[in-house]
């Protein structure tokens, strides 16, 4: 798993085997530029990922993303989520051109990011990352030298996994920074993303995960949830896992995912929407989340959560 991971690296730019021509990567300098290398060590890489699918990762991705991107940052969310294109469906954009295109010489890292009319930028990942790993030595490199310049292009890059403990959701997750894992309150949903904390505590070298909670119902439910999952992961996994933050069930999401539109776009003021904008402002600040529904909130609840 560390090997396919280094791999990962060496594919995206990172310094990796490339590094350390002993480990039998190339020179850094045959494909990555210093700037480039250097651009690429300011970018924050966080993947966003959980135990089973239908927990709404992507719609935080998505949403997370562009309230990163209000607050001044560079966004570009990679969807490697291989074969859903989940990305392209929430954010009201088709992409022509995948990761795997990136092999054709004459097709640029501009041909195949997407300008959202979100302000954020977008790659779709087809299934050209997971026929990566068996790349050859000159198309691996080629990937590296065209993907290294989106470290000019971007100050964080998000990239949504797909759910489970798939090799190519392995590969992500260890290859990323930083790791958000989604979970929702329910016992099969918290049962597979202990499966992915257990996996990732045996095979992360730096670990750096924290909890999303999402379709809760008050900040309480959250924190019993996350210390339920912390309380298993210090006394089991001998690791230390913080929670981001949480989101409210709200109704307005499921309207806006019909409207193929971001609920922070479609409705700011919703419950949802300001837990997304809480959790972008706890990755910039690191500050402790702190969002309650309020009495519009309630009302929201109450009156809509069944339309």
């Amino acid at each position: 798993m560390t090997d396919q991971a280094a791999r990962l690296r060496q594919m995206v730019g990172s310094e990796g085997d490339a590094a350390h021509p002993e480990r039998g990567g190339a020179p850094a300098a045959a494909a990555v530029t210093p700037a480039q290398a250097e651009a690429w060590a300011n970018v924050r890489v966080i993947a966003i990922t959980s135990g089973k699918g239908g927990v709404g990762k992507t719609n935080i991705a998505v949403n997370l993303a562009i309230a990163l991107q209000r607050m001044g940052r560079r966004v570009l969310v990679i969807d490697a989520d291989l074969g859903m294109a989940n990305v392209d469906v929430l954010i009201g954009a088709a992409s022509r051109r995948h990761l795997l295109d990136l092999l054709r010489p004459e097709v640029t890292l501009e041909d195949v990011i997407v300008e959202t009319p979100h302000g954020i930028q977008y790659i779709s990942g087809g299934s050209g990352i997971e026929k990566a790993l068996d790349y050859d030595h000159a198309e691996k490199m080629l990937l590296q030298q065209k993907l290294a310049d989106c470290a000019a292009r971007a100050d964080l890059i998000i990239v949504d996994t797909g759910a489970g403990l798939g090799r190519n959701v392995m590969d992500f997750i260890l290859a990323a920074d930083e790791v958000l894992l989604v979970t929702t309150p329910e016992p099969t949903s918290l049962t597979d993303a202990y499966a992915v904390m257990k996996a990732y505590s045996i095979y992360a070298v730096q670990k750096n995960l924290r909890l999303i909670i999402n379709r809760v119902y008050e900040q309480k439910e959250s924190r019993e949830v996350a210390l339920k999952l912390r309380r298993a992961a210090e006394k089991f996994l001998h690791m230390p896992v913080e929670c981001l933050g949480y989101v409210f069930e709200d109704a307005a999401v499921t309207k806006a995912v019909r409207c193929q539109t971001p609920i922070v776009e479609a409705d700011p003021g919703s419950p949802a929407a300001r837990c997304i904008e809480g959790l972008a402002e706890a990755l910039i600040t690191g500050a402790e989340m702190k969002v309650k529904r309020g009495w519009k909130g309630f009302l929201q609840q109450i009156f809509n959560f069944s339309t």
